[in-house]
């Protein structure tokens, strides 16, 4: 039994939200395990990028299991991993990536409804399906693996002012991906009080938003009922962009 799925659990608290500072390999994590952090997550972006991968499930991923066993290792922390559309077409070998995550020990993961192979997004259904997929094979294993629902609903419009015409959309998934049996839901893609109280009032999940802001406002988020904030590729491009001026100082 993975001893820290359950305290990941119990993080999450609508009165306190849990922020994570997204990583990429065990050096990152370790860095943060010893300065006050309580759960270590990675970033798809951030772990493709720093292996010399695009995003979107390019890095194998064989090789991202190598990356994540790493970083469980190197900490004594709950370790959440971005596992972004399952790292397969296929349900069954989705589901078997899943259970190879659960075996090196995680104690969650995002999962993501984009279908990153055809573009857009999964139907409902066909997403609800698979998360419930995720939960099967997690409960004959004998763990309660945090399964973090997000939806791309908002990050398809990149026009801020248009995204109260997808408000019941989102709040209708969040409610699918509950009884499908996530335990949490991810909306990326907007900071909105107004939208993102009206998602935490609706859908009885702890609800995670993504604040690219260097340090974001937890308060203010707790006022609107989300419990887990993440920044999501923010540390990653922030490093990346103090080794090119550094870089530049150097070799200019």
């Amino acid at each position: 039994m993975n001893k820290h799925i359950e305290s990941f659990h119990l993080l999450h608290k609508k009165d306190r939200p849990l922020f994570l500072y997204n990583i990429w390999d065990a050096g990152t994590a370790k860095i943060l395990a010893t300065n006050g952090a309580e759960a270590i997550a990675t970033s798809s972006w951030s772990v493709a990028e720093a292996q010399g991968y695009p995003d979107g499930q390019s890095i194998p991923f064989d090789e991202l299991l190598v990356i994540v066993k790493n970083i469980v290792k190197a900490v004594n922390l709950p370790v959440t991993v971005d596992f972004e559309s399952g790292y397969a077409q296929e349900l069954k070998e989705v589901c078997e990536n899943f259970s190879a995550l659960i075996d090196i020990g995680v104690a969650g993961v995002n999962f993501e409804d984009q279908n990153i192979a055809q573009g857009g997004i999964f139907g409902i259904d066909k997403q609800s399906e698979r998360i419930t997929a995720l939960r099967k094979t997690a409960d004959k294993m004998g763990v309660n693996v945090f399964i973090n629902a997000r939806t791309d609903i908002f990050l398809q419009e990149d026009d801020q002012n248009k995204h109260i015409n997808s408000l019941e959309a989102v709040i209708h998934r969040g409610r699918a991906y509950r009884e499908a049996g996530a335990n949490g839901f991810f909306i990326p893609g907007t900071t909105d009080p107004y939208l993102i109280k009206q998602v935490c009032s609706a859908v009885d999940l702890p609800v995670n938003i993504m604040d690219l802001s260097s340090i974001p406002d937890l308060q203010a988020y707790s006022k609107s009922g989300v419990s887990r904030v993440s920044i999501g590729p923010k540390s990653w491009i922030e490093f990346c962009g103090q080794l090119k001026d550094k870089a530049r100082e150097i070799y200019r």
